[in-house]
């Protein structure tokens, strides 16, 4: 049996200390990864579901027949990144994170199936700021400067009010969005995971910039209450 709790990497960046770590809740008999900045819990390997939800849905609502080239914003614990290669369709996957050190849990192989990320063939991981590289004129891939994709799929901002750095609340206005589809071809999807419920101003702001959009609900079971939770999910095409 592993033990109780481990710190597994800590760092000092410049959004705070960011850890990984491991425990073992003797409840449901399982290890649970969970990232922290600082005291803020931002991710735990219990809760899944909606990071995965982000990509199917994500790819979902693009051609079937598509070979599409994606972008993911935030690589975390990399389930949305997984997912993507999960899709036989994706061509190729770029994973844009702004903090080195976590790029490095997954090439140390930190987490589980962390080399089933960086040892397809088909998968980048870039250390870069995406609002930045949303905002700017080469895009992300720093290898081909202007480069478009079919789909961009972000999670790390915990919603479009809930933000991680105050700077990354441009992004949620009309003018940021418009900065962003620069990055998609025509038909290409933007797809945003959200620890809030629907937001009517931030909905308005995609439905301005985007020809179609929505807000989805995603209901998981919630092991430590019993009951259920749901993040949300935005598409917009």
């Amino acid at each position: 049996m592993s033990a109780r709790f481990e710190e597994l990497a800590w760092r000092e960046t410049p959004i705070g200390e960011i850890s990984l770590r491991r425990r073992l809740d003797p409840r449901l008999g399982v290890d649970i990864y969970e990232v922290k900045i600082n005291d803020e819990f931002l991710m735990s390997s219990l809760f899944t579901v909606a990071e995965i939800e982000l990509a199917r849905l994500g790819l979902a609502a693009l051609p079937a027949d598509a070979r599409p080239e994606v972008v993911v914003g935030g690589l975390g614990l990399g389930y949305t990144a997984r997912a993507v290669l999960e899709d036989s369709r994706v061509s190729s996957l770029l994973v844009v994170d702004a903090v080195a050190e976590v790029i490095s849990w997954h090439e140390r192989g930190l987490l589980p199936e962390a080399g089933a990320l960086v040892s397809d063939p088909r998968s980048r991981l870039i250390e870069g700021d995406f609002f930045a590289m949303a905002a700017g004129p080469g895009g992300f891939d720093p290898a081909a400067p202007g480069r478009r994709f079919d789909a961009i799929l972000l999670d790390v901002d915990h919603s479009p009010r809930h933000v991680l750095a105050p700077a990354n609340a441009a992004l949620y206005t009309a003018d940021g969005m418009r900065r962003l589809t620069a990055h998609l071809r025509p038909g290409g999807v933007f797809a945003l995971w959200s620890d809030d419920p629907p937001d009517a101003e931030f909905e308005a702001v995609l439905a301005e910039v985007f020809a179609s959009s929505s807000a989805r609900v995603v209901s998981f079971p919630n092991p430590l209450t019993g009951g259920e939770s749901a993040n949300t999910v935005y598409v917009a095409t």
